[in-house]
């Protein structure tokens, strides 16, 4: 490794690290997403949201962005681009970034995102290395992004479960991160693509721990529940589940089996699946002293986010890395 590598991809840490002479070191990072909603604006917000968020997951402030926009010029007139361009710049304003150039691409399907650079000062990196047993896991956003994206795709989302997936998303993490630093954080990672249960299982490998979640206190978007039931579970949900549940156990001892038993639709099955579930743009999950723990979730909601403090580290013995309770 060279030298001025502080982060690289090893342990799928959310960004890269890098050294620098001025004292505080570069986060850099990039995301591209495809849109999950219709509208042009609302998927510009939430796929800018979605790429800064991997700089404050690292502990890291994002400072400047390039575009990258794929889309088809053939098929649709350019004000939808202009829509998708202008709700991002709109987003990076709110959260100080500076949005300096970028590049497109004509492709068949249209998607966006960012990629960002940020900074950190090196006492105050999060990677998936620094938890540590005894801390309490909390996250800041509700789950359910990916379950309400499929409802959407299949018209059958109510129009307020629909507009409060979209708001979560066009959240930023920025108050989160900050709320983090001032409670003691050690280690986070925003939980996007690879669901609760895949990025934790980074942060366990990372930092060789294990975790306990309590299923009952995961914050939930309306209606999550109600469509998963329903079988509305996008692929990357269900390739998720499959990842993890070699590392994953009940409390009971029983295996987690990689995809739900057939008719088994009980409300802590639907909740461990939703643990899995694919989501954009999703909150942080923080490590946080157990002290300080209680005062960090009472921030967050106090700034708006549905935080919930969902589980424990402690020391690895061997067994499952993760176990559901």
């Amino acid at each position: 490794m060279r030298s001025e590598i502080v982060v690289d991809h090893e342990y799928s840490d959310d960004a890269a690290v890098v050294k620098t002479q001025a004292g505080r070191d570069l986060v850099l990072t990039a995301d591209v997403i495809a849109p999950l909603v219709d509208d042009p604006d609302a998927f510009g917000a939430i796929a800018a949201a979605n790429s800064l968020s991997d700089v404050w997951a690292m502990g890291g402030e994002p400072r400047f962005a390039l575009n990258l926009v794929f889309f088809p010029d053939d098929q649709l007139p350019l004000d939808v681009l202009d829509a998708i361009l202008a709700a991002g710049a709109r987003v990076c304003a709110e959260a100080g970034v500076a949005v300096v150039g970028g590049h497109s691409v004509r492709d068949a399907e249209v998607k966006f995102g960012l990629s960002v650079t940020g900074d950190v000062a090196p006492g105050e990196l999060w990677s998936n290395r620094g938890a540590l047993p005894g801390q309490t896991l909390v996250l800041t956003k509700a789950l359910g992004t990916g379950v309400i994206g499929q409802a959407i795709k299949k018209g059958v989302a109510s129009p307020e479960a629909t507009a409060a997936a979209i708001a979560s998303m066009t959240t930023l993490n920025q108050s989160a991160a900050r709320i983090g630093h001032r409670h003691g954080v050690t280690a986070a990672t925003d939980v996007t693509g690879f669901g609760l249960l895949g990025h934790l299982r980074n942060i366990v490998r990372g930092s060789n721990v294990m975790a306990t979640i309590e299923l009952a206190a995961l914050p939930l978007l309306p209606d999550a529940l109600v469509h998963l039931r329903a079988k509305l579970c996008p692929a990357g949900s269900k390739a998720n589940r499959a990842h993890v549940a070699p590392d994953t156990a009940w409390a009971t001892g029983a295996p987690f089996a990689p995809e739900p038993n057939d008719g088994d639709d009980s409300e802590l099955e639907l909740l461990a699946s939703l643990a899995c579930d694919a989501q954009t743009s999703g909150g942080l999950l923080l490590c946080v002293p157990a002290a300080t723990a209680a005062a960090c979730v009472a921030d967050l909601r106090a700034a708006g986010l549905p935080a919930a403090a969902i589980g424990t580290l402690a020391a690895r013995t061997g067994g499952a890395s993760i176990v559901l309770r």
